[in-house]
């Protein structure tokens, strides 16, 4: 659905995006992190051809940026950080006068079908300059999906939005994932990508990593669990890491950090060990990590650039 090809784009010299080679599946969630001037919307723009890379190139439903950018831009829907509505005109009047542009043949239609998912009908007569952010950013979003596009393209759809609200256009992009539409989404809240997103990829000008928020984990820091002891027992350490399924022992207070091939299966023999051995074994729990440990953690290792930029 989306395939890029060493897109690179440079502003005067300033270097946004780095060969960026990446490929998003058809009915995906994709979540797009990094920090500001990392290249996020940089991509984006590009992906949706409103700006011609540098080099490189990209696939967009089959449409190539560059020589097909009419077509990239009628079948994907874009939100942008800002909504950029019509303050003075109503919602209804803001969609339709957006749906026409777009072509789109039941206007009417599609204007009440939205207003209505995205709660906005009763207030479909009011200036969209009196509707709060978090209703200026669903009617955005709701602009985004007139034309029924194939991809959508999210900038920070959250941001600046109070928890409620924010919560509302999470359940709403919640719903148009269970519709089988392909979703891109920048953003710097790293708990929503971790809740809405079947992939994610880390950016700062290069692409740092990609995966599954779950794979991604596991990948960093590996399968681990947690013992509790109730008092420490001598020698415990050697034993624990003398078994063949056991990658490492370390002393936490409290107990153990014990990293396994796969904890479903080795946790009874490892608790069974630990007992023989003469701990007091209060409790197991699996290792949780954030996220936003990993995007920390991930940044960390990766190789900076001095080159900083605002897009």
């Amino acid at each position: 659905m989306i395939q890029a090809m060493n897109l690179t784009k440079r502003f005067n010299g300033l270097l946004a995006v780095d060969d960026l080679s990446l490929e998003v599946r058809e009915g995906e969630v994709f979540g797009f992190l990094g920090p500001n001037g990392a290249g996020k919307t940089t991509t984006m723009r590009m992906l949706s051809a409103l700006i011609a890379p540098t080099s490189g190139t990209a696939l967009v439903n089959g449409h190539q940026i560059g020589t097909e950018s009419q077509a990239v831009r009628a079948s994907v829907g874009l939100l942008t950080e800002t909504p950029g509505l019509y303050p003075r005109l109503n919602a209804e009047h803001n969609l339709g006068l957006f749906a026409k542009l777009h072509g789109v043949d039941d206007v009417d239609g599609q204007v009440r079908r939205y207003l209505t998912l995205l709660d906005l009908w009763t207030r479909r007569h009011d200036p969209v300059g009196s509707f709060s952010k978090g209703m200026q950013q669903k009617l955005a979003i709701a602009r985004a999906l007139l034309h029924e596009p194939l991809v959508l393209f999210l900038d920070e759809p959250t941001s600046a939005l109070d928890p409620e609200a924010a919560r509302v256009v999470r359940d709403f992009i919640e719903t148009l994932k269970g519709r089988g539409r392909t979703i891109f989404i920048c953003t710097h809240n790293l708990n929503e990508a971790d809740r809405l997103c079947d992939r994610g990829g880390v950016i700062r000008q290069r692409l740092i990593r990609v995966d599954t928020p779950q794979a991604l984990r596991q990948g960093l820091y590996g399968q681990s669990v947690l013992v509790r002891l109730q008092q420490p027992a001598p020698g415990l350490e050697t034993t624990i890491a003398g078994l063949p399924f056991v990658s490492s022992v370390s002393a936490v207070e409290g107990g153990l950090r014990i990293a396994l091939e796969d904890p479903e299966i080795h946790n009874p023999d490892l608790v069974r060990t630990l007992v023989e051995a003469g701990a007091a074994v209060q409790f197991v729990e699996r290792e949780a990590h954030s996220l936003e440990q990993v995007y920390f953690d991930l940044m960390r290792e990766s190789e900076a650039p001095e080159t900083e930029v605002t897009a």
